[in-house]
């Protein structure tokens, strides 16, 4: 299964602080998942990738992310430890690779860019070689000749640029942004519908236009479990003792500082709490984050009492979700369309 992890601060970051030093790091888990092992394929070496924002703006440089991608093992590339041990930033989107979709080539590798925009996924759109035709039709003409790759993911990212007034557009409001994400989750679920696919969809997508992150934890079932999603805030995120052992810490009210990742990147599960599933997460420019159900025939509320009871078998069977990661293993988080 993919893993990946977004990184949006009040100050930047240095890149290797998620990459490469914690012990726990998104690119330790490409080989070594502590937390949520993938019995089908547990090794993620099919590519990795790093997009991110610079910390002051530059005329030259331009608005748009830089987005580091190989198609070798993560933990493999000299590269990407040099270049994290160099780079900073304020928002950072990070992806380890597992194929289930697509041929191993750097096209196919997330995250991806479209202007100012960032988009990654973690998860699958069920048998999408049958939809993918009529999901097509729907791409604009200039996002369609943009796709390189042929990946359900890359192409729900063209889908999501199609639901928005302007994808080209030197700004988005968080509310834009939500909405295009709603939008696009409909349109493949109505695809889904009209093609009689009964099989779960994962949709764990995130997006950024480097000022405010979008991400869903989303299933197409009222009854079976999403993909793991988490997310952790505070004021500093550090290393407290030698060998790559992280911890967040809350100085002060202020949250200076939030990590969502497919897998905590600790071990301290006070520093993590579980995003609802069918809910979308936004973190505002201003840091502020919220947690927002979608609300469509596969949501259920939180007070039915099926909504803790879940399945777990099929999220697991497909490696993004172990049956020993449960809620009432770490902290319940916030109730939705509450701010943090």
């Amino acid at each position: 299964m993919c893993r990946f992890v977004i990184y949006k601060g009040t100050e930047p970051v240095q890149l290797s602080h998620l990459l490469t030093r914690p012990c726990h790091s998104i690119i330790n888990q490409a080989f070594d998942s502590r937390l949520r092992l993938d019995h089908r394929r547990p090794i993620n070496g099919d590519g990795f990738g790093v997009g991110w924002y610079d910390s002051v703006y530059d005329e030259e440089l331009g608005v748009q992310p830089c987005i580091f991608t190989s198609v070798t093992p993560a933990w493999n590339n000299v590269n990407l430890v040099r270049l994290a041990e160099k780079i900073k930033s304020p928002l950072v989107f990070a992806h380890v690779r597992a194929t289930t979709a697509g041929t191993l080539s750097l096209d196919n590798c997330h995250p991806w860019s479209y202007g100012k925009l960032m988009w990654m996924h973690n998860g699958g759109i069920s048998d999408f070689h049958k939809l993918k035709r009529k999901l097509l039709q729907s791409v604009r003409d200039d996002v369609f000749n943009w796709v390189t790759g042929n990946t359900d993911s890359q192409w729900a990212f063209a889908l999501f640029l199609s639901k928005l007034p302007n994808p080209s557009a030197e700004s988005f409001t968080p509310a834009v942004l939500q909405r295009a994400m709603l939008d696009t989750i409909a349109h493949i679920n109505s695809l889904l519908e009209e093609y009689d696919i009964t099989e779960p969809s994962l949709m764990n997508f995130c997006v950024t236009d480097g000022e405010t992150v979008v991400a869903t934890r989303y299933i197409s079932s009222r009854t079976d479990e999403a993909a793991s999603l988490w997310f952790s805030s505070g004021s500093t995120f550090s290393e407290y003792a030698e060998g790559g052992h992280y911890k967040m810490s809350k100085t002060d009210k202020r949250e200076n500082l939030i990590l969502i990742a497919s897998e905590p990147l600790t071990f301290e599960k006070a520093d993590w709490m579980e995003i609802r599933t069918n809910h979308m997460v936004v973190i505002t420019p201003k840091m502020n984050l919220l947690q927002i159900p979608i609300v469509d025939k596969f949501y259920v509320k939180p007070s039915d009492p099926a909504a803790p009871h879940r399945d777990v078998e099929f999220a697991a069977a497909k490696g993004f979700l172990s049956p020993g990661l449960r809620r009432d293993t770490i902290s319940r988080p916030m109730d939705a369309a509450t701010s943090h």
